[in-house]
């Protein structure tokens, strides 16, 4: 498959009262035409900006692009102006917003939203932009469409208004669509539904997709890679089964362990992880999980480790795969398929 976008050494910080926040530090990944690629981690791991990064959507100031390039269809868009972004974004890349009630203008009716991309991208009159906005709800599964395009987002349900902003998004058939956070505050039912949508609009359109999310349940329903964060950083990388059946770093057990399991009967225990994220205005000088890992070694505080390669698909930065380390068992809460991490 055909790279549609790379991301090399993407570095973001803050400007803030109490010094610069490096919230976003050497990120680099790939996303493939028509895949599906999940930014896994908890609030505060620097997804949602590296997402909102790549459209330039994070305010300059307080925000600061501090290093690394973005390119998409092989052209850079972190040398890219302003005006050059708003010819691309709604067109090309499109972004599914965490809080479709604060994403969505109240004071507008959802056919007009959707319309204004079509109007701008699309060069359509108002009508022909208003017929597509009908044919938009029908297609994300919005019951009554020629009625509820001309509603406002208040009399919508928040189940319809995350599809009314997958609506807006989809409107110019966009080579990336990248979700923040979809299925936050919706019931489990409406979750499946639209991860459904979303995946089914994938196979029509061959939308690829960046899934930001800190639900590992939504992931192995809808990725096919997945990338790990944590304090600004990667810590592993690799395809579904990479990270669900052979994880090797210690915080992504932590992540797998909180989960519920299918077959647990219900009253399992979920195993939170304990300690606070780093503050990231004076992130560590090792790896950023040391200070909350439980195997952690001295060097882990001291230097971040490089990326080794587990596999062809898989990598991770830890010590523990250092051949100097002692060999740890993965801690079977958070093991699919039993696996060791070897020394």
């Amino acid at each position: 498959m055909k790279k549609i976008l790379e991301v090399d050494n993407l570095s973001v910080s803050f400007d803030t009262y109490g010094g610069e926040v490096k919230a976003v530090r050497g990120v680099s990944f790939e996303l493939s035409e028509g895949e599906t690629l999940a930014i896994v981690g908890e609030s505060g791991s620097g997804k949602s900006v590296t997402a909102q990064s790549l459209m330039q959507l994070v305010p300059m100031p307080p925000g600061k692009f501090v290093s690394g390039s973005i390119m998409f269809d092989g052209e850079d868009l972190a040398q890219k102006s302003e005006k050059q972004m708003e010819s691309i974004r709604g067109k090309d890349i499109s972004m599914i917003f965490q809080d479709p009630m604060t994403s969505l203008n109240p004071t507008m009716t959802v056919g007009k939203q959707i319309s204004e991309g079509l109007i701008k991208h699309q060069n359509m009159s108002q009508k022909e932009a208003l017929v597509r906005a009908v044919e938009l709800l029908k297609l994300v599964g919005i019951p009554n469409p020629e009625t509820r395009v001309k509603q406002y987002p208040h009399q919508y349900s928040g189940g319809m208004r995350q599809r009314a902003m997958i609506a807006i998004a989809l409107a110019c058939n966009p080579k990336v669509l990248i979700a923040d956070e979809p299925t936050t505050a919706l019931d489990v039912t409406i979750q499946a539904q639209i991860l459904d949508l979303m995946r089914g609009l994938q196979e029509e359109t061959g939308t690829a997709i960046i899934l930001i999310t800190h639900d590992l349940g939504v992931v192995a329903n809808a990725a096919k890679r997945v990338v790990v964060m944590y304090g600004g950083k990667i810590v592993e990388s690799g395809n579904v089964d990479d990270i669900f059946y052979n994880p090797k770093h210690p915080y992504t057990w932590g992540l797998l362990a909180s989960m519920p399991k299918i077959d647990g009967g219900g009253d399992e225990e979920l195993l939170a992880i304990p300690g606070s994220p780093p503050d990231l205005a004076d992130p560590p000088k090792g790896c950023p999980f040391a200070a909350r890992c439980p195997y952690a070694m001295k060097v882990c505080k001291e230097k971040m480790p490089d990326y080794k390669d587990v596999s062809d698909t898989q990598k991770t930065a830890c010590w523990l795969l250092d051949e100097r380390a002692p060999e740890v068992e993965i801690p079977e809460s958070a093991v699919i398929g039993g696996s060791k991490v070897h020394g």
